[in-house]
């Protein structure tokens, strides 16, 4: 097992992960239909947000 700090831990968290880049998706929309397809807890999600989510298009929104 890899020790590096971003491997996700939980199996419905690496399914997500992988849904969305099956889907080519990565953004805030693509994050909330994984959270609730996969069931993910809220720390999971946040940890999609956190880790996974495109840079937004307006330099203005905060990511």
């Amino acid at each position: 097992m890899s020790s590096c700090w971003l491997q996700p831990k939980g199996q419905d968290l690496i399914n997500a992960m992988r849904w969305l880049s099956d889907q080519h998706r990565h953004d805030l929309l693509a994050i909330e239909e994984a959270a609730l397809r996969f069931d993910l807890s809220p720390q999971d999600e946040e940890f999609l947000l956190q880790h996974c989510r495109e840079p937004s298009a307006d330099p203005q929104t905060p990511q």
